[in-house]
Parts: C-alpha cells; sequence; structure tokens
C-alpha cells in the first residue's frame, strides 16, 4: 500500500521550495520586531504561539461555513468572516517567525502551508467583498476553507512529523539513570573552556565558570530548539548559544534567555567526590 505521506514527503526533499524559502527567511529575520520577536515566538508561556492563534481564524471560519450550509444568519456570517481574516494576521506573523528559524526541510513544507493558508486568507477577503456588496460569498468561503483545512494539516506535518516547534531535550530525563555520574577529573575541564560528555544515551555539555574557576556548569549538549550542537556554541555572558538559530541558554540553570528555543536546556547539578566531577540531573528535570 502506498504510503499516504508520500506526496508530503516530495515536498521535504524538493529543494527547488529553497528559492522560495531562503528570501522569504532573511525578509523575516530583517523584521525590526525588537522583543515582539521572541513574545510571537512564545517562550513566554513555554511552547510556540503560532498553534494558539490560528485558532481564531479556523474556529470563525468553520462557523462561518456551518451558517452558509444551513443557510442561517448572513449577517453572523459575515462577521465570523470578517473575524477570522482579522485572526489571520497575528497568526500568520507568528508563523513567519518559527519558519525563519528551521530546517530546510521544514522550510519546504512551511513555504507550501504559508501558501495554502494565503490562499485561504484571498478567498476570504473575496467572499467577504461579496457579502458586503449583497452578492454570495459562500463559495469563495468554501474554496477558502478547503485551502485552509490543506495548510493546517501541511502544520500538523510539521509539528508532528517533522518535529518543528516541540521541546527536543524532553526525553532527556528518561534517558539518563537518577543519581549522580562520574565525567572527569577536575583538571579535564579548563577555565571558560567547553568540555563535551556522554552521560548514558545523553550527550552533556560542561564549562568551568571562567569568573568563578571552582564552579562548573553542565546542560543536556543537545538544543531544546532543533538538537543543535550547543558544545559548538559561543560562550559569553555565563551563557551559551546554539549555532544553528541562536538560541541562548543560561549556564547555570538552563533558561533560555534569547532565540526561537520556547523550552529550557535541562541543567545538571555538580559536585567534586572522590577526587572526580560528579552530575545529576537537577530537580524539577528529572522524571
Amino acid at each position: 500500500m502506498r504510503n499516504p505521506l508520500s506526496k508530503i514527503e516530495v515536498l521535504e526533499d524538493a529543494d527547488l521550495l529553497d528559492r522560495v524559502a531562503a528570501p522569504v527567511r532573511t525578509r523575516v529575520h530583517a523584521l525590526p520586531l525588537g522583543p515582539l520577536r521572541d513574545a510571537l515566538r512564545g517562550r513566554w508561556q513555554g511552547h510556540p504561539l503560532h498553534p494558539v492563534l490560528v485558532q481564531t481564524p479556523i474556529g470563525a471560519w468553520t462557523s462561518a461555513a456551518l451558517l452558509d450550509l444551513t443557510r442561517g444568519n448572513e449577517r453572523a456570517a459575515r462577521l465570523l468572516v470578517a473575524v477570522g481574516l482579522a485572526g489571520a494576521a497575528p497568526a500568520a506573523l507568528a508563523g513567519a517567525v518559527d519558519f525563519a528559524d528551521q530546517l530546510p526541510e521544514q522550510e519546504r513544507v512551511g513555504v507550501v502551508h504559508a501558501a495554502a493558508n494565503t490562499a485561504a486568507v484571498a478567498l476570504y477577503a473575496g467572499s467577504l467583498v461579496a457579502r458586503s456588496k449583497g452578492r454570495s460569498g459562500r463559495l469563495l468561503g468554501f474554496a477558502g476553507l478547503t485551502a485552509a483545512t490543506v495548510g493546517g494539516y501541511l502544520g500538523g506535518h510539521l509539528a508532528y512529523r517533522q518535529a518543528a516547534g516541540v521541546n527536543h531535550s524532553q526525553a532527556v530525563p528518561h534517558l539518563i539513570d537518577a543519581g549522580w555520574h562520574a565525567v572527569g577529573d577536575p583538571e579535564e575541564f579548563p577555565r571558560g573552556s567547553v568540555v563535551r560528555r556522554m552521560v548514558g544515551e545523553v550527550p552533556v555539555l560542561l564549562v568551568r565558570d571562567s569568573d568563578s574557576p571552582g564552579e562548573i556548569h553542565a546542560l543536556a549538549e543537545r538544543c531544546a530548539h532543533l538538537s543543535g550542537p550547543l558544545s559548538e556554541g559561543e560562550i559569553s555572558d555565563g551563557c551559551v548559544t546554539c549555532p544553528w538559530h541562536g538560541s541562548t541558554f543560561r549556564l547555570s540553570d538552563g533558561a533560555c534567555v534569547a532565540g526561537p528555543s520556547t523550552a529550557p536546556q535541562p541543567a545538571f547539578d555538580v559536585r567534586l567526590s572522590d577526587g572526580l566531577v560528579e552530575i545529576r540531573l537537577r530537580e524539577g528535570h528529572a522524571h
């Protein structure tokens, strides 16, 4: 039986779409959003904001379609179409901000996802104009809902198949045994340098503080955003910045202070025992 996802997987490998994705990414990065960028990413709520914002247009347009199907209140249907269009703008902006910090395969599907949603907005705008002039905008509305459904399907593929927007460090507590784990002699951790160690199946980043030479910080090494290698990132002002998309985490507690990650980085307690540096997943991260 043919894999029903095969057509979408073709999109993932369609490097022709990079010609669209690359300039869009550049333009989104150039937007002067300031602190609004992180707010649109959803870091303040601990997960992406885009899936929350899309509920307004999808809900409003679905309700309008039900009224159209039952020949219900035309004035209410027109209002719902307008509410959906108003809600589509912030949802699209949040989606664009997320799109600009993804892997190439995700961006390619994201381009088609955005195109379907843009078509939905155009169709619903036409439907609203027709309704405002006393003409029937039902067919345009149904076409718009179809396009939005295609966009939603692709959005689900992005989130649940391609893992865009999920916390890529969620599994860490389930892959590390409880208790303390030896990671080396103190001399193996030079001041201000990055050392990578494996604890079970989990790579761990260790950094000896340059200001407090006796203090060593330890975080899960794979970035919570898209599993980028933090050990290859820059250490500055008590933080580590992922080299892939710029998520920046405090070494002391793993909190994300900038960048696209909406989740903190799992942090470890560190101690010196019998001449060895030992680490333990910090309370609150352990399962």
